[in-house]
């Protein structure tokens, strides 16, 4: 379970909307890199080892039990990036 903040969030910015959407970016941003990194290591070392090529990780066509486990995975993956609006609409519902 993700683990949520108390208290307000600070702002760094003019607009607290740009701030929020900072976040978001940066979250992404972040994740995006971390998994860059680790997606060429196991490219690099697949085909070190000569067991894929990058021609064969390219060509992969997944089956639907794939293709739905990605898609929970999406679905989950954009709830955490945008929690941080979700968490507030909660506030302004909540009020």
């Amino acid at each position: 379970m993700a683990k949520i903040a108390k208290g307000k969030r600070p702002v760094y910015l003019e607009n607290p909307q740009i701030d929020k959407l900072l976040a978001i970016v940066m979250a992404l941003t972040g994740e995006v890199s971390v998994l860059r990194e680790r997606l060429d290591t196991i490219e690099q070392l697949l085909e070190a080892k000569g067991i894929l090529s990058v021609t064969d990780i390219e060509g992969y066509d997944p089956d639907e039990k794939v293709i739905q486990e990605r898609q929970k995975w999406r679905a989950e993956y954009i709830a955490r990036v945008l929690r941080v609006v979700q968490e507030e609409s909660q506030t302004f519902s909540q009020d």
